[in-house]
């Protein structure tokens, strides 16, 4: 169900009224009624849902009760058409399920539907009123979208006001974000236009049982819950709040949700834009990192290693719990090109520990980047690297990531491994030496070989060409 309330409120009808619950109940007996009737056509061709056979009664008697309520519903109030469709409807589900079943045991919910109605353009969503006639939607980004109702023209032509009169009323709520104190209105309707928050430059707004006694109008014809928030004023005490629970429970209703304005750091949806609190609530729900720094004192680790014969140092200092927070790298001779570029990098990537950047995503980002000096390691763990930073953040997820977060490529090579010696081969009993001789010999096919020029993966050798494996770009010959 979508824009119900804008439904009602272009017919001239004031939410909180017996007449519009009487809309409400008949449009949604019909829905719930044709979708069983349907059911019931699908049971006849697919057969009925599982179960239905030993719970027949049971579901016939939930048929019988949606039914009966359609006798409830004040005919005087509405088209006597819409009531006598309801009527009809749930005859015909009624007896079509009686023959043939039905292909489902619930058919309807009243969902939220509220980022679906923004992109239908709806001005409600479910059986909500407007929140309000303006109000302002605040963006992740930043800033504010205004979002003004489109039912105002239309309820306003309904209740019999002239073209000149529409746009006098519409113009005054666009400058003052309120219907009330608009010229041309006549104070009898006003109701018509009430939402469910409190504009910022008015009074009225629609009483949260108003929204309670809408739902039990409805529940008995939906299958299921429904959900919708009660809108309450911020000074409602814990006991209005208990009161509603207990009205609500007493009228039937399956669920039910409260919301108290502005008892939320930040709401998505407000009045006016103006409204100082609302900024200042963006103010501080405004995000900034904030660095955790070392101890003083803290333990730290030092490897040595050598890449094509490039040796170098790698010390990392780790915070109490024995996550990294730091690192040093130390190559070649102090202030040379290459000393100077890894001191700066590991300051960086420092930084981005210590404000929270997770190791993972470091070690996943700089993992297999390949570039000179590359080649053969004296690590049995990673043989071969394509860079110094491949090896340093390959050695980095070795060390204090847990197996199922390393961009480790041993599950990889033991597939390829277990096809190439034996099938019967257990991945996990394969020699690190098997592997080191794979990865080798990748190496050595793989270590002039350029990118592919249309995806970027490194090419293979086939014969005196390449051959990308990611797209199967060739290189002119392969």
């Amino acid at each position: 169900m979508q824009n119900l309330g804008a439904l009602l409120m272009s017919l001239g009808l004031p939410y909180d009224s017996d007449q519009v619950r009487s809309y409400a109940a008949v449009i949604t007996a019909i829905m719930t009624g044709e979708a069983y009737r349907q059911s019931a056509l699908i049971a006849k061709e697919m057969g009925a849902f599982k179960g239905f056979k030993i719970n027949r009664e049971p579901m016939l008697s939930v048929i019988r009760k949606h039914m009966s309520y359609v006798d409830k519903i004040d005919k005087s109030l509405i088209p006597e058409s819409l009531y006598y469709e309801a009527k009809k409807v749930w005859k015909e589900a009624y007896e079509l399920g009686q023959k043939y079943g039905y292909r489902n045991s619930q058919v309807t919910v009243i969902a939220p539907t509220g980022t679906i109605g923004f992109m239908m353009d709806c001005d409600t969503t479910g059986i909500e009123p407007d929140i309000a006639l303006v109000k302002y939607k605040k963006l992740v980004g930043g800033g504010f979208l205004k979002i003004v109702n489109n039912t105002v023209p239309l309820a306003l032509k309904k209740l019999g006001y002239t073209d000149k009169q529409i746009k006098d009323i519409v113009d005054y709520i666009d400058k003052n974000d309120t219907i009330e104190g608009s010229p041309h209105l006549k104070p009898e309707h006003l109701p018509v236009f009430d939402c469910a928050f409190k504009p910022a430059k008015g009074q009225r707004f629609i009483h949260y049982m108003g929204h309670v006694k809408m739902m039990a109008a409805v529940q008995p014809f939906i299958s299921g819950a429904i959900s919708k928030t009660v809108n309450m004023p911020n000074d409602v005490t814990v006991d209005d709040i208990m009161q509603l629970y207990i009205d609500a429970w007493k009228m039937g209703i399956k669920a039910i949700a409260v919301y108290r304005d502005g008892s939320k750091g930040t709401q998505p949806l407000s009045t006016s834009i103006d409204d100082k609190k609302i900024l200042e609530e963006e103010k501080k729900s405004e995000f900034k990192p904030v660095r955790r720094r070392l101890p003083d004192e803290r333990k730290s680790i030092t490897h040595k290693f050598s890449v094509a014969g490039h040796e170098g140092y790698i010390t990392v200092g780790m915070y109490p719990e024995g996550t990294p927070g730091e690192i040093f790298i130390t190559m070649s001779k102090e202030g040379s090109t290459l000393s100077g570029l890894m001191d700066a990098f590991a300051t960086a990537i420092s930084l981005a520990l210590q404000y929270g950047v997770p190791l993972k995503v470091l070690v996943d980002k700089f993992s297999h980047m390949r570039f000179e000096p590359s080649g053969f390691t004296n690590n049995p763990d990673i043989p071969i690297a394509k860079s110094i930073i491949d090896y340093i953040f390959r050695w980095l997820g070795k060390k204090f990531l847990t197996p199922d977060e390393q961009p480790s490529n041993v599950d990889y090579y033991a597939d390829i491994l277990n096809g190439i010696y034996s099938t019967e081969m257990d991945k996990a009993k394969i020699k690190s030496e098997a592997i080191e001789k794979y990865e080798k010999q990748i190496f050595e096919s793989q270590s002039d070989a350029p990118p592919c020029p249309s995806c970027g993966t490194i090419m293979q050798r086939a014969g005196s060409c390449y051959v990308c494996p990611n797209c199967g770009s060739t290189s002119g010959c392969s």
